[in-house]
């Protein structure tokens, strides 16, 4: 029987990353049981189910700090999908990754830039962005 943390974080991860996150769990799950069950209790039945700030917010803030990383394009990709998911913009995005430039360096932000252009390309988004009028 499920946990209410793990059907709260089922929840959460749907409502994030939608089908494609759920088939990444049931992935893990395959080899890594145990691991599969902390990733839908913590960050998502735990961390993203807290109130304060929304969706939108909280996958901005991940494409960032995964941004910053550097170490970490699998994971930036995906929240990169995510939060065109839950309503963020591609300018907003692109704008969050090159403001990373300022505090994790250019290096971090080319490698992040990089993760956006494959993303957009996968979903048709074209570049460059139009300019905001």
């Amino acid at each position: 029987m499920a946990s209410e943390r793990y059907i709260t974080g089922l929840r959460q991860l749907h409502a994030v990353d939608g089908e494609a996150g759920v088939a990444v769990v049931e992935s893990l799950r395959q080899a890594f049981p145990d691991f599969a069950t902390y990733v839908v209790e913590f960050p998502f039945g735990d961390i993203y189910a807290r109130p304060g700030i929304g969706l939108r917010e909280r996958e901005l803030a991940t494409v960032a700090a995964l941004c910053a990383l550097g170490n970490a394009a699998p994971q930036l990709r995906v929240h990169l999908h995510a939060a065109l998911h839950v309503g963020c913009t591609p300018a907003e995005i692109v704008e969050i990754v090159m403001q990373m430039a300022v505090y994790a360096g250019f290096p971090a932000a080319l490698n992040g830039l990089a993760e956006v252009r494959r993303v957009f390309e996968e979903r048709g988004i074209p570049l460059p962005l139009q300019a905001a009028a």
